[in-house]
């Protein structure tokens, strides 16, 4: 393919590496880098509902995945103040038939590991591991990128950068300066645990949520369910940047104030062995995602609050947009408008569930008389009313963005 349909694509998270797929999908020829000398397997559990699944599928990605998602029945809401069930959102069959797509949950190792095999038979997709973004210029042929691999520079010029490179993107530092990341005072705490050692009244199908106050926990089955991902969310000042340092289990007794929590929530928590912590920031939807010949795409554009699950989503979603939208360009002075399409059909989609987790985590964290009511409402709705109020989020799809 002649160098002239290059694109480069800064990042090869989950993001980044859909962004390839779907791009050489449209006959580009793509170069992934990523700063990492090797591709660890970081991370925990995604939840993937049909918006993003079905994109996944359209890139024929789903075969290599079969043996390690989990299709759950529900998403059970559990109440910390009576530790009884209070709502189920049904998925499963249910959701697949609704949306014409599956609710997986899969662990982000397997699911990266999935997109790099399949990268792995396109030609077109290269992949420099070790390999930083050092400086971005302007240039007549689109935007020239000098690439750092070690101790070389390389200058490199091609159609458009893609800053796929996460919350502390590289690429939106240097073409965004003004652009940055704020602490939204929450703070995550994850940790896993073997199945088989959980109580066996435990659901391994589905997608448990608790709510409490200040604070909630989800639990679900990963890795062809040989796993349990926990998640605890709660307020607090500690900001420190990245998303993994070690965290000790005192911390989280503390912050949970477990003595208030029933007893199959403090079960769930005490199985965890060790945890890992991350301050929760967010990057402002509303703000410009491209310049020139340059545009950003999932965290590095619009990091949100986990609190809708949609993270991993709006990512898989950006690369369907952007492949959609650079699709019928022939000529490098077509780039900037294509990029600005991309960035305005996407801006306010993002930005509405931007806004819809910072509320979803208000209600989740209610205490008091507030607390019983929300716990009422959950109570008199039931799935079908529940699920419905996602379809806005689930039957997304990209040729109707």
């Amino acid at each position: 393919m002649p160098r002239s349909r290059t694109i480069l694509i800064a990042g090869a998270g989950i993001g980044g590496l859909t962004a390839a797929l779907a791009l050489a999908s449209r006959g580009f020829r793509i170069v992934v880098l990523e700063k990492a000398e090797r591709l660890e397997q970081a991370g925990a559990g995604l939840q993937l509902s049909p918006n993003a699944s079905r994109i996944l599928i359209s890139l024929d990605v789903a075969p290599l995945l079969a043996s390690r998602v989990i299709v759950p029945d529900a998403v059970h809401i559990m109440s910390a103040r009576t530790g009884r069930q209070i709502g189920r959102i049904p998925l499963g069959a249910q959701a697949g038939a609704r949306y014409g797509a599956p609710y997986w949950i899969v662990h982000r190792a397997d699911l990266q590991a999935a997109l790099l095999a399949r990268i792995g038979d396109i030609a077109d997709i290269e992949l420099r591991l070790g390999t930083s973004v050092e400086d971005v210029v302007d240039s007549a042929d689109g935007v020239t990128v000098t690439q750092r691999t070690g101790d070389s520079l390389l200058k490199e010029t091609a159609l458009a950068l893609i800053g796929a490179d996460g919350v502390w993107s590289t690429v939106r530092q240097q073409v965004f300066p003004k652009m940055q990341a704020r602490f939204t005072g929450r703070i995550a705490w994850r940790g896993t645990v073997d199945a088989g050692r959980l109580p066996q009244d435990f659901n391994r199908h589905g997608v448990q949520l608790w709510l409490g106050p200040n604070a909630h926990l989800v639990a679900y089955p990963m890795s062809g369910g040989e796993r349990i991902n926990v998640v605890a969310i709660s307020t607090g000042s500690w900001s420190a940047q990245g998303w993994d340092e070690a965290a000790d289990t005192a911390d989280i007794a503390q912050q949970f104030d477990l003595g208030r929590w029933p007893p199959a929530a403090r079960s769930l928590v005490g199985t965890v062995d060790s945890w890992r912590r991350w301050a929760l920031f967010a990057v402002d939807a509303e703000a410009s995602w491209t310049n020139n010949s340059v545009a950003l795409l999932g965290d590095a554009a619009h990091a949100m609050l986990p609190f809708v699950a949609q993270g991993a989503g709006m990512a898989i979603e950006d690369a369907a947009v952007l492949a959609e939208s650079l699709a019928d360009m022939t000529t490098p002075n077509e780039v900037p408008a294509a990029l600005v399409r991309y960035s305005t059909q996407r801006r306010a989609r993002v930005a509405r569930m931007q806004r819809t987790a910072r509320h979803t985590g208000q209600i989740y964290h209610l205490r008091g008389p507030l607390a019983v009511a929300r716990d009422t409402v959950i109570r008199l709705l039931d799935g079908e009313r529940l699920l419905s109020r996602q379809d806005w989020i689930y039957d997304w799809k990209a040729d109707a963005s």
